[in-house]
């Protein structure tokens, strides 16, 4: 077995501190509700429900507090771009940040439930002490008299005690802020999840992207779900020690006045004042893009519903594997749909390759024109908005001396880009390239697949071939499916020509799936001591294998060969 630690570490480190400030923050908030002194009247009233309610509290607010940031796509871009010289274990964790946008989303749907559970238990011992005709403590805290000093403890106050328990519980919590703003705040909450299942995001994007727009309701909400202070706390604890006055008699004459309590402020705002800011700052910045004149140059249909979108704007600087967000106004104004970038940055123009999968794309298929066989000038192209470039983690091939490069369909497109820069930088003397060997495995479902991507592997066959280093580029292609008998006779009968049959490229075509058992342990054993990159686009089933195969094959051992493993993330 394998080092898991190569591509595990680092993760398991940044969640294990993520989990102990969340285990930490609920234990301290709980016991200081628990056990402080100036919470031991409400703590009559409520019981242990009360600890459980603010713990989860201050863990909500430290949740919601990180949810925003991993969404922040240029602030995500701008610490990958500045943290150039950090290691390399550390860059990668910026490409988790959509996994760890989900893992926040989680606990806070775990803290909200803690927290609404918890307030029914409070709001139950609320009204059986209002309602209790019984002498006791909990009863007198009921009775304190509302004064200009805020002497009141138990915030279900001026109920007719005949109205009956369960209508008066409703009652209480829509009349009062936290009441309606938490019911608010969870069916918001219930909406934005269930709305970003895997299912409903591929299906049904558009109402993914709308429902995820609720999360405005869900913070305006969240900072004013407090600002009553219904949790209150004792103020004159000097002069009214709770734990020698709870059985004695209260009053100016008493050797115990009465106790006096106050709600306490609002601190969610405190939490949530600087990602606001840092996602504002956000929107405006993908604001002024949205504006930026974009002109379509050119667009070219592939086959298997690919089409090519090639671009110009002004002062865009981009780098190898990137992507941007496309916004067609005549289409939809609100609609931002990610494509990875598939031209060099040495390229006079950026492009595109967008598969036609969705209502949106086929959309933008029929605006720009794409089945017409006539040259469309850029005038009645129509106009787009173009938020980016972002970083992923292919641009990090070249801080590899060996990459390995797994596409599955169109999950080629980020290796287009990379591959066209190796070879810009391989002709350029000036460039340093680390970059000394690349291994590239494509795997396709139909031999269509493959003709928009072969002539690029060609011409780079070609230029390395006369450069002399026919071995810098190892590609190998896989056709999983897509041929009939017919097909099959003519690549048996073509079998010992120079050129494949599929592709026309020097490299025969495999059939059949790959065997990592096989490729792995190969590519080890051709470099050894060797720390390999390790990158991949596609389906998250073969990403789990690549990844598994990654920790398998790697060693900590000096000697050893390590696959750092990169995915890309949208």
């Amino acid at each position: 077995m394998g080092d898991w630690i190569v591509n595990e570490g680092p993760k398991w480190l940044f969640l294990l501190l993520w989990y102990a400030i969340n285990i930490g923050l609920w234990i301290g908030i709980f016991f200081k509700y628990e056990n402080g002194i100036v919470y031991y009247y409400t703590n009559v009233l409520t019981g242990p429900s009360l600890g459980v309610a603010r713990a989860s509290a201050a863990c909500l607010n430290f949740n919601c507090m990180l949810i925003l940031l991993p969404v922040c796509r240029n602030l995500v871009s701008y610490l990958r771009g500045s943290c150039g010289f950090c290691r390399r274990s550390i860059r990668r964790q910026l490409d988790k940040n959509i996994s760890f946008h989900k893992a926040v989303a989680y606990m806070v749907c775990l803290h909200t439930a803690l927290h609404v559970g918890a307030h029914f238990f409070n709001f139950d011992g609320f009204m059986k002490a209002y309602y209790s005709e019984e002498e006791s403590l909990a009863s007198r805290l009921s009775s304190l008299p509302t004064s200009e000093g805020g002497t009141w403890l138990n915030p279900i106050r001026g109920v007719d005690g005949s109205v009956p328990f369960g209508l008066g519980l409703v009652e209480i919590c829509f009349t009062k802020v936290a009441g309606w703003t938490g019911a608010i705040i969870t069916i918001v909450l219930i909406i934005l999840v269930t709305s970003s299942t895997e299912t409903i995001r591929r299906s049904y994007f558009e109402v993914f992207w709308f429902t995820h727009h609720l999360f405005i309701v869900f913070f305006a909400c969240l900072l004013f779900h407090g600002i009553e202070g219904i949790v209150r706390s004792q103020t004159n604890t000097d002069e009214h020690n709770p734990y020698e006055c709870h059985d004695k008699d209260w009053g100016p004459d008493q050797e115990c006045p009465e106790p006096q309590f106050a709600g306490s402020s609002p601190t969610t705002w405190i939490w949530l004042l600087i990602p606001m800011i840092l996602y504002g700052i956000e929107r405006c910045i993908r604001l002024v893009r949205s504006f930026q004149k974009v002109t379509i140059t050119k667009v070219i249909k592939h086959p298997s519903s690919v089409i090519e979108l090639q671009l110009q704007k002004k002062g865009f600087n981009m780098l190898p594997g990137q992507y941007v967000f496309i916004q067609c106004p005549k289409i939809s104004r609100l609609e931002w749909h990610p494509f990875t970038l598939t031209s060099a940055p040495e390229e006079e123009t950026f492009s595109v390759h967008i598969r036609l999968v969705g209502d949106w794309t086929q959309a933008l298929s029929k605006v720009c024109k794409a089945d017409e066989i006539e040259f469309q000038v850029a005038s009645k192209m129509p106009s787009l908005g173009i938020d980016g470039p972002f970083g992923t983690s292919s641009t990090d091939i070249f801080r590899y001396s060996v990459g390995v490069c797994v596409a599955a369909g169109i999950g080629a497109t980020p290796f287009a880009s990379v591959l066209k820069s190796i070879w810009y930088k391989y002709n350029n003397p000036n460039d340093d390239l680390k970059l000394q060997k690349v291994y590239f495995y494509w795997i396709c479902p139909d031999t269509n697949a493959f003709e928009w991507f072969a002539d690029l592997l060609q011409h780079l066959e070609q230029q390395m071939l006369e450069l002399g280093n026919r071995n810098f580029l190892d590609y190998n292609i896989f056709l999983t499916r897509g041929w009939d008998a017919n097909q099959a006779r003519n690549i048996y009968l073509h079998e010992g020509d120079d050129a494949d049959v599929v592709t026309g490229l020097q490299q025969k075509t495999h059939y059949g799936r790959p065997q990592w058992d096989q490729i792995f342990p190969g590519i080890a054993d051709a470099h050894p001591g060797t720390n390999i990159g390790v990158f991949f686009c596609g389906p998250k089933s073969l990403s789990t294998v690549l990844h598994k195969k990654c920790n398998e094959y790697s060693t900590i051992k000096q000697d050893g060969t390590r696959f750092h493993y990169n995915k890309e993330n949208f």
